[in-house]
């Protein structure tokens, strides 16, 4: 891979969109290449947490390539985004938990990779936007979709028919942004995270991820039924068997992932 670079790390990995000349823009090797990374790290036993980020210090992704976009008809244009969903869908589908880390500008496509993620934790400089509609047209890799279901749908209305972009500290107060550190400390603090998810039982995290993820396409009587399934398969497994007699020892539990 050219344009994306995966460093594995503890019970981690790093997946980096490295583009930093064009701002991490999304052409269609990045993408490709996303796809690549995400399936090499879904097939790791070791990886438990992965975080998603873009190369350099000015974006995270600053949108999709317009040069790219441009000179696209209706039929390559529908190529083109039928690619950026199926590559949004696959690290929304990941099992392990999945984490943007913004810095700088994550814009168009930016937000919208970022919201395929479970969380999104940024750096002050962080700034989001969905500004397709300043070139005549619109999301086209989930935003319209993923926004809305994060921060609601007038909210959601009001930054895709605006274009409007909006720094950390409202992304956060909206429900976009998780947390918000400084830019020097943003990687080791998102490293922290990733260390925290991995140290929990992996099956647990795998279960309550996919509970979260289905039951939010559904009502809440399905939900729970979805819950109720979920929680009753830990009790499968040595994981939870190790769990609680470490609780019960006053013991640091070793979890194996069984």
């Amino acid at each position: 891979m050219e344009l994306v670079r995966i460093e594995y790390k503890d019970s981690f990995a790093w997946i980096v969109i490295d583009r930093p000349k064009a701002l991490n823009a999304l052409n269609q090797q990045v993408l490709r290449e996303l796809g690549e990374a995400l399936d090499e790290v879904a097939g790791r036993d070791d990886v438990r947490c992965v975080l998603l980020t873009g190369g350099g210090a000015k974006a995270f992704v600053a949108g999709a390539d317009i040069a790219e976009m441009g000179a696209m008809n209706e039929k390559q244009a529908l190529e083109f985004t039928s690619l950026g969903h199926a590559v949004a869908d696959k690290l929304a589908d990941l099992a392990v938990p999945t984490i943007a880390v913004v810095a700088g500008f994550a814009l168009g496509g930016g937000t919208e990779m970022a919201l395929a993620c479970d969380f999104i934790i940024a750096g002050e400089n962080a700034i989001f936007g969905q500004p397709e509609v300043d070139l005549g047209v619109i999301p086209g890799f989930g935003g319209t979709q993923r926004l809305a279901r994060r921060v609601g749908q007038a909210r959601a209305a009001e930054l895709i028919f605006t274009g409007r972009r909006i720094d950390a500290e409202e992304a956060q107060r909206i429900g976009l942004v998780v947390h918000i550190f400084s830019n020097e400390t943003l990687k080791e603090e998102a490293e922290k995270i990733a260390s925290r998810i991995g140290a929990k039982g992996p099956v647990a995290i795998r279960l309550a991820k996919r509970a979260l993820r289905a039951g939010i396409e559904t009502d809440l009587r399905r939900g729970n039924e979805i819950e109720r399934w979920a929680f009753s398969q830990c009790f499968d497994t040595s994981d939870q068997k190790e769990g609680m007699a470490a609780f019960l020892e006053k013991r640091p539990a070793t979890f194996t992932g069984k």
